[in-house]
């Protein structure tokens, strides 16, 4: 989806007029109806004020252009639910949110989630735990969080 669909399908989604949705986020009714058309689009703090009023992120309200992994485990973020926050309730779409939650991260160490991954990835071909270890390192020492 583009930018004017993704906004005019979240207004539509939470039964608002052009007017009520302006109100919601204080800009004018005019500026709604200049995003759905595509003459314009919000700038960086409205879709931040966008994300926070209605509960989604920024990576969606932007038609997700990028498919967003964790730099923490490396999982692929499909959809918003999967999205770590902040304390404040706004998304961190750098991670997932079974590795930072609460401002916090589950991992203190790579050593912690290599153990975790050992545990609790399937197995299927009988890999040693060595080798599955060495694998799931490489992986991870290319994430943000580990370099």
């Amino acid at each position: 989806m583009t930018v004017p669909e993704v906004l005019k399908s979240l207004r539509e989604k939470h039964n608002l007029t052009q007017e009520q949705f302006a109100e919601r986020v204080n800009v004018t009714r005019q500026a709604v109806s200049r995003w759905e058309t595509g003459e314009t689009q919000p700038n960086t703090e409205m879709l931040k004020v966008l994300s926070k009023e209605f509960n989604v992120s920024i990576n969606t309200l932007l038609g997700a252009p990028r498919q967003l992994f964790c730099q923490c485990c490396g999982m692929p973020l499909g959809d918003d639910t999967m999205i770590s926050r902040e304390l404040d309730g706004s998304f961190n779409e750098d991670y997932c949110k079974w590795c930072y939650a609460d401002g916090k991260f589950a991992y203190t160490s790579k050593e912690t989630l290599l153990d975790f991954l050992i545990g609790h990835m399937p197995n299927p071909e009988n890999t040693p735990d060595d080798e599955r270890r060495k694998m799931f390192n490489a992986h991870l020492s290319q994430l943000k969080h580990w370099k």
